[in-house]
């Protein structure tokens, strides 16, 4: 057979099943392999073809049309006035050369929805090219739906973030539903079902509708708790009729939703009737014949709930888990969320998808819904009471990079909403001070979020943790804050004391559940708060039956378990490292042990700014002279300060509005308030009031105290001050391990 030589712009006719053909251009793709070619859904959709169809495809020769006759379907334009062509068919034959055949249906996106025509009428002939001169008429009535397939349909390309996944499953059955004999023929059994488990909001439900419409199977849904009833016995037989509907229509996917309200384990359950239901479900499923080209899909969030029997090979073949996509998942779901909303140049999607850390495919939905009701809300032309909307406002509606940035704002990841995250606001800028600090933390947390690829390279992972330990008042919290929103990771703080419960076995529970929050939500900054309520030294704890010792047991194993690949940062900040497990502060949990210390005259005077930005402060107070008199107060203490002397402003300033109204007349009141109107400032005088009342909250036998720390610390560590350097007697021994022994006089290290 000849060899088909296609060039682009080349017109094509293409044949698919039930003697269906349509008209097409040629495209160049670099990545469609030998063999093969890319379309669209519409034109799948014309062909009766679903993806892994063969089809033929014809050079053809098409004339210019002179007239098309096209008609809105009735069910797209439902509610939509105004003139359909300008808003809808003009731009659509305008961007391109447009083939059309008679009898085709083709989808026109623009104005926030999508109105679909079917081509009623073409001259001359039954194909023609839409060119500058052709007629293009849209009167009449709507078109009703026929026996056209809904171009609405779930399809693989409305999957994203899935592609490993879907791969997987698309092996697993496609190729028993479509080629049997490749199995009959090796001398296996076909696969009979596949569990799909990960956090709500993947994709699980949309793949197993995706697959049966790509299929073309007979597809039946299980919603578990819909089989359920109350007369025994009926339950089960629900269950079976199921099976047999399936066999009967085959060939045919079963698919089984939340299927963990059905198929609980059976030693833990309490009810009779799930156990028989389990049984049922065993039984059903072992009894599928080899030849019956059924399969049973199951999805839930809870896979460790499901009873075991189920998950072995010959029921369950194959555990498919459905995670949290990354960010080029993120991009993809962005695109297939987008690709029917009106979008301005001016959207970044790749912006939004790196900003949108732990975000599951429903979360982006959401956001892209949230960012199109930003855009309808700036419209004040939309008269609510109006049965219909004219195309042309319709048309004039896009959704720009601002109405993402909103959407953003007011969304968060679905696996979080139970625990309060937050992307804190405050920055390094509010921080005054702590530079040695600030390096540390963007070197521990920020470099391993922004350059992965240095940490590969040098082959090393990134550390899992931070303790901050210092007097209170001296900003560990804030640190935390700046360091979670300057690496725009998710944030979550824990107050120790929170995770404690009086329940058996609860507190380590909440402990896991927390870390299984964080991974999915990475990259994710953890922050404990007060970490020396939890994490005391084991066996000090008395009358809790131990629970502490628990918590902190689970504490150490989860940490260990943080893979290198989900980037999750442990902070914890304490003012009592003392009492604190030695076994959290080993490198590989709590890397790096920070001391914030009181801050210094340069620090408080940052600190003094950074509290009076938004207030207005007399240009006679000095802030250096009061940074220079603040010698031991900590931050938290020259916030105070700041705080009494505003409110000494504030009482003088109502003072004086009480005092001029009960001096003037009602009629004189408001000439003399616009001349006397003046701006209350914070005065020397108000801040000379404060500093009397001030308090140091840090006394000096505290400070001593965490020098001792710091010290014992440094002593822990080895080597002393001086630490270790290799002189040029270590080298020699090294090279020659003849001359490395524990007495000679080269070898430094032991002296």
């Amino acid at each position: 057979m000849e060899r088909l030589q296609l060039f682009r712009g080349d017109t094509l006719t293409i044949k698919g099943k039930k003697r269906r053909d349509t008209v097409c251009v040629v495209v160049s793709d670099e990545q469609c392999g030998e063999g093969k070619v890319k379309m669209n859904k519409v034109v799948r959709s014309n062909l009766r073809v679903r993806l892994g169809d063969v089809v033929s495809v014809h050079l053809c020769r098409i004339r210019d049309g002179k007239r098309i006759h096209v008609l809105p379907l009735d069910d797209t334009v439902e509610g939509l006035t105004g003139n359909l062509f300008d808003a809808y068919l003009k731009p659509y034959f305008l961007k391109a050369y447009r083939p059309v055949r008679k009898g085709d249906l083709f989808l026109v996106r623009g104005g926030m929805r999508s109105v679909e025509f079917k081509v009623v009428e073409t001259e001359p002939g039954e194909c023609c090219v839409v060119s500058g001169e052709t007629e293009i008429f849209c009167d009449g009535e709507t078109v009703k739906r026929e026996d056209e397939e809904r171009l609405d349909d779930v399809g693989y390309d409305d999957i994203g973030g899935v592609r490993k996944q879907l791969a997987q499953i698309r092996e697993l059955v496609e190729l028993p539903l479509r080629h049997p004999q490749l199995f009959k023929a090796i001398g296996v059994k076909p696969p009979k079902g596949i569990l799909l488990y990960g956090p709500p909001g993947t994709g699980k439900t949309l793949i197993a509708k995706a697959v049966a419409n790509e299929t073309g199977s007979f597809f039946f849904v299980i919603n578990g708790p819909e089989i359920m009833s109350k007369l025994a016995g009926e339950s089960e037989g629900n269950l079976r009729k199921a099976f047999e509907e399936a066999e009967k229509n085959a060939p045919a996917i079963i698919f089984i939703d939340e299927i963990d309200s059905i198929a609980p384990k059976r030693d833990k359950t309490g009810g009779e009737v799930e156990r028989r239901i389990v049984s049922q479900l065993l039984t059903l499923m072992d009894g599928l014949k080899a030849r019956a080209h059924v399969i049973v899909i199951g999805a839930t969030n809870r896979p460790n709930s499901i009873d075991p029997a189920l998950r072995r090979f010959g029921r369950f073949d194959r555990e498919i888990d459905i995670g949290v996509p990354d960010e080029v998942g993120r991009l993809e779901v962005l695109g297939v969320h987008t690709k029917k909303m009106k979008l301005s140049d001016d959207v970044e999607l790749e912006k939004v998808a790196k900003e949108t850390q732990g975000y599951v495919g429903a979360d982006i939905a959401a956001l892209c819904t949230e960012a199109a009701l930003q855009c309808i809300r700036e419209v004040d032309i939309i008269d609510v009471e109006d049965e219909t909307i004219d195309a042309e406002i319709l048309s004039s509606l896009a959704v720009t990079n601002e109405h993402f940035k909103k959407a953003l704002g007011s969304s968060n990841p679905s696996a979080l909403r139970e625990t309060v995250v937050e992307v804190p606001n405050i920055r390094w800028d509010d921080i005054g001070g702590l530079e040695q600090v600030k390096r540390e933390l963007q070197e521990t947390v920020q470099y391993p979020v922004e350059h992965p690829e240095k940490f590969e390279k040098f082959g090393m992972s990134p550390s899992k943790g931070v303790l901050f330990y210092g007097p209170p008042g001296c900003g560990k919290t804030l640190l935390a804050k700046a360091i979670a929103n300057e690496c725009q990771a998710n944030f979550i703080s824990i107050k120790g004391p929170e995770l404690l419960t009086m329940w058996f076995g609860e507190s380590e529970a909440n402990v896991r559940e927390l870390f299984d929050k964080a991974r999915q939500s990475a990259p994710c900054v953890l922050f404990f708060d007060e970490l020396d309520s939890i994490a005391t030294q084991r066996g000090s704890s008395v009358g809790d039956a131990g629970c502490a010792d628990r918590v902190l047991n689970q504490l150490l194993t989860e940490m260990d378990g943080l893979s290198a690949r989900k980037t999750v940062f442990v902070i914890g900040a304490t003012n009592r490292p003392d009492i604190i497990d030695p076994a959290l502060m080993r490198p590989g949990r709590l890397d790096q042990l920070i001391y914030i210390p009181l801050p210094d005259e340069s620090s408080r005077l940052q600190i003094f700014k950074a509290c009076l930005r938004k207030s207005p402060v007399s240009k006679d107070v000095d802030l250096q002279v009061l940074a220079k008199h603040t010698q031991g107060f900590s931050g938290a203490d020259i916030t105070e300060i700041c705080q009494r002397a505003c409110k000494y402003a504030i009482r003088e300033d109502i003072e004086r509005d009480i005092e001029r109204q009960k001096r003037m007349d009602i009629e004189e009141q408001e000439v003399v308030k616009e001349e006397e109107l003046g701006v209350g400032e914070i005065k020397v005088a108000h801040f000379e009031e404060s500093m009397r009342f001030a308090r140091r909250s840090v006394s000096d036998g505290d400070i001593l105290k965490y020098q001792m720390f710091g010290q014992t610390l440094q002593q822990s560590r080895g080597f002393g001050p001086a630490g270790f350097k290799f002189s040029q007697a270590n080298n020699n021994g090294l090279n020659n391990p003849a001359t490395t022994s524990a007495g000679g006089d080269e070898d430094k290290l032991y002296d």
